[in-house]
């Protein structure tokens, strides 16, 4: 009965039905975008959903994210959007992974889940999980959103472009965004959520034309929508692979530090401890080994470090201090680690 207005349409019936129920999808991010994809997909009887996010609630995500209510805030994400899923729809399997998507847990998260949904703001963690899902062969469906834009896309899918191929890797920090909020229309993340959960959907029954080499961008201000093409690039394809094969079989030592690891270190003569944030965030968290120096300057600043210095990044959610330690490795540096969850995972230290 559940699923009977569903199960009639003829492109779906029992056996599509079937195979929702079958399928394994793992959503990374559990922010504004991925409350409406876990929504639409346990709705849907999608029958084992991942959920990836390290981040717990606040207040300021409740206008936008409406898994959460007041009482959640300061719990973790994918706890309770596991929870509130489940009360949605109690016959589905669901997996929360309450850590953040990071180089050292991407293969043991990602297991045998079949298609990957990326609902992050980390435009590092975008690439990893492009090379992930190339390497694996199976599809990305990817959204992103701005103020009062969105766009969605699917990459990687029977062999079609990927994100590489739209979006070319930039090795400098400058490339790498400011995660201090630039502001969001509350309902824009549901409305682009909503379509990557189609995109899924779609992707699992085999019906449809599948967004792939196709950029959906969605204006919500002035209603307008457009869909640019866009082709394979062999040498990005290839590039994506290798980043991916290779990750996927390597054994690096974890750089993610949990705060009793963070403060041990910041204690260790001979350490630098980086505070990648802009100069007027708080809280502030000062030390003897302690420098700030924001993300936009790191470039220029880590010419003049010894690259066998050992060095420790934070900002206040981890997303900066993540693309700081992967340019930082990618430079040569060889001794580099940051605060997993950032500053806010520190909170009660401030208080």
């Amino acid at each position: 009965m559940r699923y009977s207005r569903q199960i009639i349409l003829p492109e779906i019936g029992e056996i599509g039905q079937q195979k929702l129920q079958d399928a394994r999808v793992l959503v990374i991010g559990a922010g504004g975008l991925g409350c409406p994809v876990l929504q639409n997909l346990a709705a849907a009887g999608v029958g084992n959903i991942g959920i990836v996010d390290g981040d717990v609630v606040d207040e300021t995500n409740l206008h936008r994210q409406l898994l959460y209510t007041l009482k959640d805030c300061g719990n973790s994400k994918a706890e309770i959007a596991k929870k509130a899923i489940l009360e949605l729809n109690p016959e589905i399997s669901v997996t929360a992974f309450s850590e953040f998507f990071t180089v050292q847990k991407a293969a043991q998260i990602v297991g045998e889940y079949q298609i990957i949904v990326d609902c992050t703001d980390a435009i590092a963690v975008r690439y990893l999980i492009n090379d992930v899902s190339v390497a694996k062969r199976i599809p990305m469906v990817y959204a992103s959103i701005h103020k009062f834009e969105g766009q969605v896309s699917v990459f990687n899918y029977k062999n079609g472009p990927s994100y590489r191929c739209l979006f070319p890797e930039q090795e400098g920090l400058n490339a790498v965004p400011n995660c201090a909020d630039s502001g969001v229309l509350g309902i824009l993340p549901n409305t682009i959520g909503t379509l990557q959960a189609t995109e899924v959907l779609k992707i699992i029954l085999g019906i449809g034309e599948i967004l792939s080499g196709k950029l959906l961008i969605y204006d919500a201000l002035h209603f307008q929508t457009q869909i640019i093409n866009f082709s394979k690039n062999p040498k990005a394809i290839e590039k994506g692979i290798i980043k991916g094969i290779k990750l996927l079989n390597s054994k690096k030592a974890e750089t993610d530090l949990s705060p009793e690891s963070f403060f041990e270190k910041c204690n260790q003569s001979g350490i630098i401890v980086i505070d990648v944030r802009e100069l007027e965030e708080i809280p502030e968290f000062n030390g003897k080994n302690i420098v700030r120096i924001p993300l936009g300057a790191l470039e220029e600043y880590s010419k003049k470090l010894d690259k066998n210095q050992e060095i420790v990044l934070f900002c206040q959610t981890g997303q900066r201090s993540l693309a700081a330690m992967n340019y930082l490795q990618k430079s040569g540096f060889v001794g580099v680690f940051h605060l997993g969850k950032g500053i806010e995972s520190l909170k009660n230290q401030f208080q």
